[in-house]
């Protein structure tokens, strides 16, 4: 294999086989569909025989194309990928057995034109979608929201724990040092060596084996991880990729509490994935529960299903919505969670830090947010450490954030507004109502004066008393700085 994705690699760059390249040739409405796995449109939009048509239409959109096509876009190349399984042949025509997809991962100045091999995208089309146990996911909308997560802030040692096809392990090798990607299945090791090759990276270590095993005693500045958290009854049907064989969450329960032993000082654990909400417990004191005293966590619960919605997303997934027995394993997955006081499913970001300057943070946010998210998971950690870093409060001069914005709202004709809402444009895009003096604070931090010198001003000028606006107001400026509406001056 060793020669072969520097070959193929060449190939796919003389056929301008890119992203960006792919997307304006299918254009937004072919685009689209595919994203929503239909290929009727793609198909009609590259029908000119260029090589970048040929690849798109026989990787992204599972079409056979001739073999003279083939042998243009991929001179050279076809006996070889049809020995490692990526294409197969037939007298006169050429079909896809993986996927070969362009992917855009900008880092820098870097466009971040990258190359995955997977298994094929199942359901094309509406055709059935049952994939064996042993399928590699590729670019998926968890992997895409993971990589939005992780931090890209430049580290010395990554692990991408679970790493499938490897893509997160090709986003951390472009600001690590060094990465380890590990996995139990050997179908996705194999693809995760053949796409560092591809995409010549050379400082990504692939290893075999079950969790945080293959790097025991080792530590790392960054973990990223999308684990198979699906939350399922043991009925021994399995897909690797999405299910771990531990009952309930215990999967991600054990990556929070044991990658605390892998961190280096200050370093993070952030993981993409789903949590039991049990009934007469909030979620966030469960979760809150695995938490190791050496670390902070900052969790944001983005959506919740209830269980038969949650079921029906899983089954579908595997290909079985119709299939028979479908009702049965419905009502066996339901009773089951009905039988472990299961009443939600939380999705949903957790972010670890191995530092203690503070409780966790647990975040119920399903409200749109910007991405990438990861600088607004950093900003957490900044103004967790400044205000760690200032026991006065009154004496720090901080600056209100660029992209905050006031809203007011009254009757017409008022004199003064009813509500003010302040308004994050960037990050999480919080909002928070504030009161007159809380709206002064804002329009007053500019770097310039002090806390305790724009209280005092404030009260002055409402005729205020100024030690009960101290004492009213310097926890409600901790709470502005937690929230991201002050920063350092």
């Amino acid at each position: 294999m060793n020669a072969l994705p520097a070959r193929l690699r060449a190939a796919l760059v003389a056929a301008d086989f890119t992203y960006d390249a792919v997307a304006d040739l299918l254009g937004p409405l072919a685009h689209s569909a595919l994203s929503r796995n239909e290929t009727t449109p793609g198909l009609r939009a590259a029908t000119g025989g260029s090589p970048v048509e040929t690849l798109t239409r026989l990787f992204l959109l599972q079409a056979p194309v001739s073999r003279a096509e083939a042998e243009r876009a991929l001179p050279g190349l076809l006996d070889e990928l049809s020995a490692q399984g990526i294409v197969e042949q037939t007298v006169g025509e050429v079909g896809a057995r993986l996927d070969v997809r362009p992917y855009a991962a900008p880092h820098d100045d870097d466009p971040g034109d990258l190359w995955i091999v997977s298994d094929l995208t199942p359901g094309l089309d509406g055709s059935a979608n049952r994939v064996g146990t042993d399928h590699v996911l590729g670019i998926s909308p968890a992997s895409t929201s993971l990589a939005q997560q992780t931090l890209p802030a430049p580290v010395g040692r990554s692990l991408d724990l679970g790493t499938g096809c490897g893509v997160q392990a090709l986003h951390l090798a472009r600001h690590s040092g060094s990465v380890v990607a590990t996995d139990v299945n050997k179908r996705a090791l194999w693809m995760t060596r053949f796409n560092v090759a591809l995409n010549e990276i050379d400082n990504v270590d692939v290893r075999e084996g079950s969790f945080f095993e293959p790097v025991a005693g080792e530590t790392f500045d960054l973990i990223a991880t999308n684990p198979p958290f699906v939350i399922s009854p043991a009925t021994g049907e399995r897909l690797v990729y999405r299910d771990s064989g531990m009952p309930g969450d215990r999967v991600v329960e054990h990556i929070v509490r044991a990658s605390p032993d892998l961190l280096a000082p200050g370093g993070w654990c952030q993981v993409l994935a789903n949590w039991v909400i049990a009934r007469d417990l909030p979620w966030e004191e469960r979760l809150g529960a695995w938490v190791d005293e050496s670390c902070e966590a900052f969790v944001v619960q983005r959506e919740v299903l209830d269980p038969a919605a949650y079921v029906e997303l899983w089954l579908k997934d595997a290909g079985l919505h119709g299939a028979a027995g479908y009702g049965e394993r419905y009502d066996t997955w339901l009773s089951w969670f009905d039988e472990q006081g299961i009443e939600g499913v939380g999705f949903g970001w957790i972010n670890l830090r191995k530092s203690a300057t503070g409780p966790s943070d647990f975040l119920e946010w399903p409200y749109d947010v910007e991405q990438p998210i990861a600088p607004a998971i950093g900003e957490w950690a900044t103004a967790r450490d400044l205000l760690a870093a200032a026991p006065d409060i009154s004496a720090a001069r901080l600056l209100t954030r660029s992209d905050v914005r006031q809203e007011s709202a009254g009757a017409p004709g008022g004199d003064d507004p009813e509500t003010i809402v302040v308004r994050q444009q960037r990050g999480l895009r919080r909002a928070r109502q504030v009161d007159t003096v809380e709206a002064a604070l804002l329009g007053a931090c500019d770097g310039d004066l002090t806390i305790g010198q724009i209280l005092a001003a404030v009260a002055q000028i409402l005729e205020r008393d100024e030690a009960e606006l101290r004492a009213t107001y310097l926890p409600v400026v901790a709470e502005l700085v937690r929230e991201g509406f002050l920063t350092a001056g």
